[in-house]
């Protein structure tokens, strides 16, 4: 991962990986913004643009004056999103470096 991405987008990895690993389950409701930030250290508003990004993908509905919550179906959409990313994004450049360095797939899996 990159360090010049910015921190919410960091913080969105974070919390899609928590909801793809169930920590944040379907129709359980994510931390307040506030309790969030203070345990990543980082700014409330920065939560808030990650929130914010959940909110906007339909994957977290707020329900006013109680919480945030992981809409059920989130965690299908987001694996599936995150693995169209990988194939487009990521994996042809780990395909390029393997190739580069001489090794062999097939064993880096035996290998694992």
């Amino acid at each position: 991962m990159s360090q010049s991405r910015p921190v919410y987008l960091k913080l969105r990895d974070q919390i899609a990986a928590s909801i793809l690993e169930g920590q944040y389950a379907e129709g359980e409701m994510l931390p307040s913004v506030r309790a969030l930030a203070a345990e990543q250290g980082a700014n409330p508003l920065t939560v808030a643009k990650a929130y914010q990004q959940f909110q906007n993908d339909g994957l977290v509905e707020v329900q006013r004056g109680v919480g945030m919550y992981v809409v059920n179906g989130a965690a299908k959409r987001l694996r599936a999103r995150e693995r169209e990313q990988f194939l487009a994004e990521e994996w042809p450049e780990i395909r390029a470096r393997i190739q580069r360095l001489g090794l062999n797939p097939a064993q880096l899996v035996e290998d694992a």
